[in-house]
């Protein structure tokens, strides 16, 4: 231990911070599209409508079905090709993140969607309430509820997936902490101190999903 230098943590501290940022940012604005897109596609594949099921299904199995990591090179280069103009790194992972996302996050609305007793539906629809009221006023409000513990734990794996975004030249809190370690030459240090980062962070969200499971069951 006398040969370890913990002093570059803190000398670094102001550019660790403004990696940290980026994940953190990152993370929020992917989960809130990634929520909102994700709601969408399990709607339209509980819909009833058999174009717009399929579609949404095809597009959750195909997402689901290739990592993260191609998605970002995908959109990467995909989206400068597509609108004729680079949009930068920061937007090529946030589009990454969302579509990405949206597909798991799908399947977590759908189930709490399924959730809901069909007598409440069947309720609404006695009031004279139309599919998206219904929709709107009663079974989302509900599903949300039931799900905001899976929603938050998922939210904690896009916080750490956010070290993949590497790869488009972003610096991530897990990419500053690299470049401190290798410049200063203090990869035990500053991995070490990553780590505690990460688990401080991810444990707090774990504390969070098993009290509002608790409170949920009470």
């Amino acid at each position: 231990m006398g040969d370890f230098d913990f002093s570059v943590i803190w000398s670094s501290l102001p550019f660790l911070w403004e990696g940290l940022q980026l994940s953190l940012w990152l993370t929020f604005l992917s989960i809130i599209g990634g929520i909102v897109l994700g709601t969408l596609l399990a709607l339209a594949r509980l819909s009833g409508i058999a174009p717009l099921s399929i579609a949404a299904a095809t597009y959750v199995n195909l997402i689901r079905s290739v990592p993260l990591i191609l998605v970002i090179f995908w959109f990467f280069f995909l989206v400068p090709l597509v609108i004729g103009r680079p949009i930068g790194s920061f937007y090529s992972a946030l589009i990454a993140f969302v579509l990405f996302e949206a597909a798991y996050y799908s399947e977590i609305m759908r189930a709490g969607i399924q959730s809901v007793k069909r007598g409440q539906v069947h309720a609404g629809q006695s009031t004279g309430l139309n599919y998206w009221q219904i929709q709107r006023y009663i079974v989302l409000p509900q599903a949300f509820r039931n799900m905001i513990p899976i929603l938050v734990t998922q939210g904690i794996i896009l916080f750490q997936d956010t070290s993949l975004v590497f790869v488009v030249s972003l610096r991530d809190f897990m990419t500053v902490s690299s470049i401190v370690a290798r410049t200063e030459g203090r990869l035990v240090e500053m991995y070490i101190f990553a780590a505690i980062v990460y688990f401080v962070i991810c444990f707090s969200g774990s504390m969070l999903v098993r009290s509002l499971k608790s409170r949920m069951s009470t």
